[in-house]
């Protein structure tokens, strides 16, 4: 996609990123509902409609800026986070990791949806010698690669990542109780390890690989 104008990648990208971060949010208020919580459900949470979940600087600035800078190879991004009363949840540890879970769920079965997609778009490519459908490619390979790098970056065992909740949930309660005070400082932690190119060195390798799967899985 190094060939596209700026105009042109913000248009492949801004769907894809669009929907990665409303279906992860909206997972997230789903499992809550199912294991006992309905805050999100009160709140009008659970909806794959974007503008309930866009927050103006983490959903569209951020993106957008990363995605100029770095020419297309590296964007980050967030949404308002769903509501959860964790309090609420009919098992406290257990469904804590549950409802964590299932945001990075939802991101592979997109990346799974998109793979699909793309490889739709090389067949009409390659049977019908339909050259516009090179862009539902680049399309589909910008929602697997920002699922892909919302799936993994979540996971990361950092208070409120999703990966912070599934270990807070898995410690025994004193040693929870310790690692929830860090939560305030995850935030900086995350700014600190991408200023330091450390998320960078991490996630860069495996959405190589992931580029590579997407190549042979068109062909």
């Amino acid at each position: 996609m190094d060939d596209l104008s700026t105009l042109q990648q913000i248009t492949i990208w801004i769907l894809p990123i669009l929907f990665a971060i409303t279906v992860h949010e909206a997972a997230h208020g789903w499992a809550a509902f199912k294991l006992g919580d309905d805050t999100a459900k009160q709140l009008g949470r659970i909806t794959l409609n974007p503008i309930k979940h866009i927050d103006p600087i983490g959903t569209i600035l951020l993106p957008l800026v990363l995605l100029v800078v770095s020419a297309g190879k590296f964007v980050f991004g967030w949404a308002k986070p769903v509501p959860v009363d964790f309090n609420r949840l009919r098992n406290f540890r257990r469904d804590m990791a549950l409802v964590a879970l299932a945001g990075p769920a939802a991101n592979l079965l997109m990346v799974i949806l998109w793979l699909l997609v793309a490889k739709f778009g090389a067949f009409i490519m390659e049977s019908f010698e339909f050259t516009d459908a090179i862009f539902l490619i680049y399309m589909s390979f910008a929602g697997v690669i920002i699922n892909t790098l919302l799936m993994v970056l979540n996971l990361f065992p950092i208070l409120p990542l999703d990966g912070g909740r599934v270990l807070h949930s898995l410690l025994p309660p004193d040693l929870a109780e310790s690692y929830a005070r860090l939560e305030p400082y995850g935030i900086i932690l995350l700014v600190a390890l991408i200023l330091l190119d450390v998320l960078q060195m991490v996630l860069l390798p495996i959405l190589g690989i992931v580029h590579q799967f997407f190549v042979w899985f068109i062909a």
